[in-house]
């Protein structure tokens, strides 16, 4: 067995092991690279099927992490890069970063005056990585998850393009407690407006098929409704957090 061989083999395996690692974060394709860098991430592992091409998106997409993109990215080979994940990222780049030590509690402890985005059991992955997304984009300060599925899960990480590091993002087994005032977002609440959503409070979305469940609905200060209209019974999960959240900016420019 040649050495080459062996670092192969080892790059599979460390990769593929850390997709259930829950200390390491899988940064599939170079935005979600892109991000982690930009928001200082500790990356451990950054390889390209061609790292030229990689250092080429960086000076011309963004030029401000494009030095670091130099230093760490390493080329393999075309067949070694196919099995580090279940679908190889088009970009051709692949990175293993230090998931953030970050509680539930820390997150309501840090955020200061802006918003903190909750989703309650969310289901699908990909709609919470969405969710970070929009979170980040528009300000909150900070973002938590409750139920089974992990907010920097890599399907999480990779439809949220990495933003997961641009605020504080934690799971949580229950709804946290906190001092913060808890708003609801609900079909039945009062119709949104920005003088509705109150600084540094808890706004928080149920999950896609249920909404929010009986102990939210309990422990919410209030309840806001986003207007639509007739016949239209729901949003997508990040869409919701992307009409409270930049209605909520209306009054807090950035």
């Amino acid at each position: 067995m040649n050495r080459r061989f062996m670092a192969d083999q080892y790059l599979i395996n460390r990769f593929r092991g850390a997709r259930t690692d829950p200390s390491l974060v899988v940064l599939e394709g170079f935005h979600p690279l892109k991000h982690a860098l930009r928001f200082g991430a500790e990356i451990l592992e950054a390889v390209a099927v061609d790292a030229g091409v990689v250092e080429q998106l960086g000076a011309s997409l963004a030029p401000d992490i494009a030095p670091q993109l130099q230093e760490i990215v390493a080329s393999i080979p075309a067949e070694v890069f196919a099995e580090l994940a279940p679908v190889p990222a088009p970009t051709g780049v692949i990175a293993l970063a230090q998931r953030p030590r970050i509680s539930a509690s820390d997150v309501m402890q840090t955020a200061g005056s802006d918003p903190v985005i909750l989703l309650e059991r969310p289901r699908n992955p990909f709609n919470i990585g969405a969710a970070v997304r929009v979170a980040a984009a528009a300000g909150a300060g900070g973002f938590v998850s409750t139920g089974a599925q992990d907010p920097w899960h890599p399907s999480a990480v990779l439809s949220g393009v990495g933003l997961q590091f641009a605020l504080p993002v934690a799971r949580s087994d229950s709804l946290p407690r906190c001092d913060r005032a808890l708003l609801a977002v609900d079909p039945v609440g009062e119709a949104l407006r920005p003088e509705t959503i109150p600084p540094g409070c808890v706004l928080a979305f149920g999950n896609e098929r249920d909404g929010i469940s009986d102990e939210l609905a309990a422990a919410a200060q209030g309840r806001v409704s986003i207007p639509m209209v007739a016949g239209v019974s729901s949003l997508n999960l990040a869409t919701a957090v992307a009409v409270v959240m930049y209605t909520w900016r209306l009054n807090h420019p950035a």
